[in-house]
């Protein structure tokens, strides 16, 4: 672990403990010694450089979601010392809705959600962090609609700048692109045979092709909004239900990590974007045509040759904001 400090041997510590500093200790400003300004962060729905967002967005959520823990249910780590490690974080938060905040007026119910976020670590700082929170598990356990939530939230994203040429209380759609990951840091691309299967049949189901033979027959999928799936028709039918809604142009694998520890399944992250056409009427409302960004981390536990478990995160409050947004701003 060159170039970290003397107490963290792995990367694994090194996130455990730096996330227990943060959120369980309240140590808000670790954030400061532990990410580097700026950094870019990328979620589907933003993107931020200064460190000061990554601290306002901490105290904001604590504000809203005060006993929230995060618990690490699994690391995936690539990379190293040189170009930079990559942790894939898969997290799971227990919390209460007991204050003010995006979510709306609190309402002191209980909610449980899952987050992944992948970091480039480098220096003992994270220095590029892209991560994907399901939002509309969130609003469903709170009682708001996910359509619902999306208009509020783009209500009070509304572009002001005259240099948008907006039209002043239209909903826009305003994420810009993120800057490339610092200088030296290549995603990784394993060659795992398990893992390229994986790979390519989340890509072939974006192309309308059945690839439910990657999954054993009880696999057990935890998908986007809360829901689970148990058994490969179910598994297989969210993918083929997510693409009837968004018809992808544009399918792009940009990282694909192997961890395969002795005594456990062997484990894999992938993330992805596309670039899509919301084509079909679904659990998405009536096609609009409009052109979207899906940005998804899967995780998922392989046992031979075949999908057990799979964590699929993709923000669907994002999804449902680009169908919804009058106009696309690029900033």
């Amino acid at each position: 672990m060159r170039g970290f400090d003397a107490e963290f041997s792995n990367l694994d510590t090194y996130i455990r403990v730096i996330t227990a500093r943060i959120w369980e200790g309240r140590r808000i400003d670790d954030i400061y010694r532990y990410y580097s300004n700026p950094c870019v962060v990328e979620t589907p729905a933003s993107v931020s450089t200064d460190i000061e967002d990554v601290v306002r967005g901490t105290r904001a959520t604590l504000v809203a979601f005060p006993d929230r823990r995060l618990l690490a249910e699994d690391i995936i780590v690539s990379g190293d010392a040189v170009g930079g490690f990559l942790s894939s974080h898969r997290i799971i938060s227990t919390m209460t809705h007991a204050g003010d905040g995006a979510f709306g007026a609190p309402t002191g119910n209980k909610v449980i959600v899952r987050t992944i976020a992948d970091c480039v670590c480098r220096d003992n700082r994270i220095v590029h962090e892209w991560l994907v929170r399901d939002q509309s598990a969130i609003a469903k356990q709170i009682g708001i609609a996910p359509a619902a939530l999306a208009r509020r939230w783009l209500a009070v994203s509304q572009v002001q700048d005259e240099k948008c040429k907006v039209q002043s209380g239209r909903a826009v759609w305003g994420k810009r692109a993120a800057n490339a990951a610092p200088d030296g840091y290549f995603s990784f691309f394993s060659d795992d045979a398990d893992a390229q299967l994986y790979a390519n049949a989340i890509a072939d189901f974006s192309g309308a092709i059945n690839a439910a033979g990657a999954y054993d027959e009880a696999v057990h999928q935890c998908a986007p909004g809360g829901r689970t799936h148990h058994g490969r028709d179910d598994a297989a039918g969210y993918w083929r239900q997510l693409f009837s809604c968004f018809s992808v142009k544009d399918f792009v694998i940009e990282h694909l990590a192997v961890q395969a520890d002795d005594g456990r399944a062997k484990r894999i992250a992938l993330r992805w974007r596309a670039r899509a056409v919301h084509c079909g009427a679904g659990e998405f409302g009536a096609a609009t045509g409009k052109i979207v960004e899906v940005m998804g981390i899967n995780h998922v536990e392989i046992w031979r040759n075949l999908v057990i478990r799979e964590w699929v995160l993709i923000d669907e409050i994002a999804l449902w904001m680009q169908v919804l947004a009058d106009e696309r701003v690029v900033q």
